[in-house]
């Protein structure tokens, strides 16, 4: 397992690669990228800044949470912070399973606790302003299994 923050891109090849084992039989990654528009306005850049120490503890917390879940045999957990533009990806999410139904689950699960739970947060700069973000779940009933 790996968790991160950094300022660096992010590299999906080798996340996914880090995950997958023989004995997965699915891999899945889920990356979130800056959009140009939030809000009816439009984006020009974003901005994230984070607690690394203790966003990298929740993000292994989040995975081993998980892991006692789904049967999962990997998980990375990687976040940018700094300046992103449009089309940056922001976040990325890797997961490994036997079976591709687990994966999917606990990689959705992952990526709606890390937007919940990890002290990562988002500046949003449009034309006329900016403004800190912070992100939305959906409605419990909403919310897909376990």
């Amino acid at each position: 397992m790996r968790f991160e923050v950094t300022r660096e891109p992010l590299d999906v090849a080798a996340a996914a690669g880090e995950v997958r084992r023989d004995a997965s039989g699915a891999v899945v990654v889920f990356l979130g990228t800056v959009r140009d528009h939030n809000l009816g306005r439009r984006v020009l850049h974003l901005e994230y800044d984070a607690y690394p120490e203790m966003a990298c503890r929740v993000m292994r917390a989040l995975a081993e949470e998980a892991k006692a879940r789904w049967p999962l045999t990997d998980v990375v957990i990687l976040h940018r912070v700094g300046r992103l533009e449009i089309g940056e990806t922001s976040l990325l999410v890797a997961v490994s399973s036997p079976h591709r139904r687990e994966a999917f689950e606990a990689g959705q699960w992952l990526v709606d606790r890390v937007k919940e739970r990890v002290p990562v947060w988002k500046k949003e700069v449009f034309e006329g302003g900016e403004e800190w973000i912070e992100g939305e779940l959906p409605a419990p009933e909403a919310r897909p299994g376990p």
